[in-house]
């Protein structure tokens, strides 16, 4: 490409940047607390197609300008070997089709992922640094990652005698098990990787997968070993089941926090 598509390219993508971060489009992308990076990346590339479009234009004037400063009478002459030369420079134009990936970015939100993924990745539960004190709330909110944490490796302590509350998506296991899932995020939805509890109890009689439920239930010692790395997958006995729109933020970024 030339300059001037080269600047248009930079700058639909900071602009497509900017929208995203004004919007609730980047979490599909990278967590939360990226947002000021990804708003600072969209005004740094706006800035550069500017700055492009802005010394391409100086360019093209100071060297005309010496070429009638060399020959007064050939400043036609000049005028149309520039514009000579800028015809055959110019790009196929099957180039532009490098931008349309921006304007899916811009048009079409892609969905989190879900249980397919979820499936085929191993539980990524790591040991929490500390178990801080719970709230007296009754159900009490939890993240399925804080959850899955107490349960393993603080062996359920802290969640005897609660009703806890969980929100995730549905995946089924190969032999049909149940988990609510969150899939964590450490950077970007590049990284995720799913922390899964299974389900017992009052479940659901048709279970679909990638379906957002909120459930209420209570802590059991019982566990299981994930099928795909051997990690350990917490149950949790539920209670209570009801689907839920799925969060604006999808994905859980308590993971190594």
């Amino acid at each position: 490409m030339n300059r001037q598509a080269q600047a248009a390219v930079l700058f639909l993508l900071g602009a497509s940047l900017l929208h995203a971060a004004t919007t609730d489009l980047y979490l599909r992308y990278v967590k939360q607390g990226l947002r000021p990076l990804v708003l600072a990346s969209g005004a740094v590339l706006i800035a550069a197609a500017l700055a492009t479009v802005w010394y391409e234009r100086k360019r093209t004037r100071t060297r005309a300008q010496k070429q009638r400063e060399a020959d007064p009478d050939a400043r036609h002459d000049a005028d149309q070997d520039l514009h000579t030369e800028a015809h055959a420079h110019r790009e196929p134009r099957v180039a532009w089709l490098l931008v349309l990936p921006l304007f899916a970015l811009i048009l079409v939100a892609p969905p989190a992922l879900g249980s397919y993924s979820a499936t085929r990745a191993g539980t990524a539960l790591q040991e929490p640094l500390a178990y801080p004190s719970l709230p007296t709330a009754d159900p009490l909110p939890l993240s399925v990652v804080d959850y899955a944490g107490r349960a393993v490796y603080d062996h359920g302590r802290t969640l005897h005698d609660r009703r806890v509350q969980l929100t995730g998506f549905l995946a089924l296991d190969r032999d049909g098990t149940p988990y609510l899932v969150r899939m964590a995020l450490n950077c970007c939805a590049a990284d995720a990787q799913p922390v899964k509890v299974a389900l017992t109890g009052r479940i659901p009689p048709v279970l679909q997968p990638d379906t957002w439920l909120q459930i209420t239930g209570t802590y059991t010692p019982r566990r299981a070993k994930d099928p795909v790395n051997g990690g350990p997958i917490p149950f949790i006995e539920v209670t209570e089941a009801k689907p839920v729109a799925e969060p604006t933020d999808p994905y859980d970024e308590s993971w190594n926090n």
